[in-house]
């Protein structure tokens, strides 16, 4: 059985909360923390210029293709493939970096890079591979000139733009296309809500009552940018949290009941199967280490 899931914050000590890395380096000097289950609370571009490993995000095996680049959301739990040698570059960052504004934080939000529910996100470079390489190079001579008051601007501005040209090759490659607009916004609000009090709050009501909208509104609009209900949306945020804590824990079903709000373990482990066809224990036995 795995320990419990390792948690690291941003690296201290630098002028800013972002970070240019090569990740062949990374690998190989962390590589015990890497391949073994971890989460961070910062965001990460991950560039695979070379290796095709089998990477692991939140259950979901990706497998990676050359030339490509994985969007992990702050909080994910993630593994990386311990049999196949990368490089590459990785770019890390905080909301506290990128989210000067409110409509900073609206765009990150918003983002489909970091914030799909149906699927991790990663884009083939192909012939993008200049363009690419040109933000990357010009961040890394941004990093290397003396502190100043544009240095962060700069570097916000070019991470904004790389990630405009990658949502527009993600919805390109995948022909999936969300429009934003007044459903969007209703839905990330609601997703930020439920991030926070999910453990807690499994009422639709409840939801609607703080965003100070119908049931009938946030149906609509959950419907409309995922294909799901508010319902839907509350109970797989719950699961995903129950399978990594089962797998990711050494907590007892019973305190991991507790912890997602349940006051009764069988309703706990009813629950589960519900939503997965089996129990809890079934679940730990396949996936735990």
């Amino acid at each position: 059985m795995a320990s419990d899931i390792q948690k690291y914050g941003f690296k201290e000590g630098l002028p800013h909360e972002f970070e240019l890395a090569n990740l062949g380096e990374l690998y190989a000097n962390f590589f015990d923390d890497l391949i073994v289950p971890h989460r961070t609370d910062f965001y990460q571009i991950i560039w695979f210029k070379k290796g095709k490993p089998r990477h692991m995000v939140d259950f979901n095996p990706i497998e990676i293709q050359p030339n490509s680049i994985l969007f992990v959301d702050k909080n994910s739990v993630q593994c990386f493939d311990e049999n196949e040698p990368i490089d590459g570059e990785v770019l890390l960052f905080t909301d506290n970096f990128f989210c000067k504004t409110e409509d900073d934080t609206k765009f990150l939000r918003s983002s489909m890079l970091f914030n799909d529910l149906y699927s991790i996100s990663t884009i083939e470079i192909k012939e993008l591979r200049s363009i690419f390489d040109s933000f990357f190079k010009l961040m890394k001579i941004e990093l290397e000139n003396d502190l100043d008051n544009y240095q962060s601007d700069i570097l916000r501005n070019q991470l904004k733009n790389l990630l405009l040209i990658s949502e527009r090759e993600r919805q390109t490659q995948n022909s999936a296309i969300i429009n934003k607009g007044p459903d969007l916004d209703c839905v990330i609000k609601f997703r930020d809500l439920l991030d926070k009090q999910f453990q807690l709050q499994k009422s639709v009501a409840k939801y609607t009552e703080q965003l100070n909208v119908t049931q009938k509104r946030l149906n609509s609009a959950t419907l409309k940018v995922m294909d799901i209900t508010p319902k839907q949306m509350i109970d797989a945020r719950v699961i995903l949290e129950a399978k990594r804590l089962l797998v990711h824990t050494l907590d007892s079903v019973k305190e991991i009941g507790y912890t997602l709000g349940f006051e009764e373990p069988t309703n706990f482990v009813k629950y589960f199967k519900k939503h997965q066809t089996v129990t809890p224990i079934e679940f730990r036995n396949k996936f735990g280490n």
